[in-house]
């Protein structure tokens, strides 16, 4: 007899809070009271956040006002098959090149990049992420990729305070191609892990309906469950 187990559901998103970390310069979050049941009947929070907060998808529009919008792109762009980059062990705002991308990229996946930046999530740190180079940007495009997520603030360097040096390399590539690039995953590690047990994983990065950059998701991977004979 076979028997197949349940897909598991894996949450890749970062709570949206008040005062959470945005990137520099972005407005900040608040989340606050707007009805109550007591004095109207019923609960209503009022929101306050940018377009990039928590875990979002940016549109090619993000980087260039001729590109696409978040409403323009199919929803396929949004979900598909998870391969991971495996970047892990880097240091500080360490490139990450071509080299490190995994076999198996085709039309149709998501790759997700690992940098394990994810642990220093609310602490200076997470600004002194690994990055994609732009060479490793055009290989992702080169093989048909039009999704990317990482566990980082930006597929890009983010500068440190008093650094002018502000590129964004990575997403005029990646954008400039039609794609959308998720950022301030979370989890990516349970992927990782599923995919060398040999297990089939999805993601899907769904935003809100706006005609605009970029938009918070609930980020979700899906893993296939094991089968085995008894």
């Amino acid at each position: 007899m076979r028997r197949v187990e349940a897909a598991e559901l894996v949450d890749l998103s970062v709570p949206l809070r008040t005062g959470m970390p945005v990137y520099p310069g972005d407005p900040e979050v608040a989340v606050e009271t707007a009805l109550t049941v007591a004095r109207d009947g019923v609960n209503v929070q009022r929101l306050h956040l940018g377009s990039q907060s928590g875990t979002h998808v940016d549109a090619p529009f993000h980087i260039d006002d001729a590109l696409p919008r978040l409403d323009q792109l199919p929803l396929e762009r949004f979900a598909g098959p998870a391969e991971v980059l495996d970047a892990r062990g880097r240091e500080p705002r360490a490139p990450i090149g071509p080299d490190a991308l995994p076999a198996g990229l085709r039309p149709g996946v998501v790759l997700l990049v690992l940098t394990g930046w994810a642990e220093h999530w609310g602490t200076d740190r997470y600004l002194a992420h690994p990055y994609l180079t732009p060479e490793t940007a055009a290989a992702i495009v080169a093989a048909g990729v039009r999704t990317v997520g990482i566990d980082a603030l930006s597929v890009d360097r983010t500068p440190p305070p008093g650094d002018d040096s502000f590129d964004l390399a990575a997403h005029r590539v990646l954008c400039g191609a039609g794609a959308v690039i998720a950022e301030n995953l979370t989890r990516v590690e349970r992927v990782a892990a599923a995919r060398a047990a040999g297990r089939g994983a999805e993601a899907l990065l769904f935003p809100l309906s706006l005609a605009a950059d970029g938009s918070p998701v609930r980020a979700v991977a899906r893993l296939s469950g094991s089968s085995s004979s008894r």
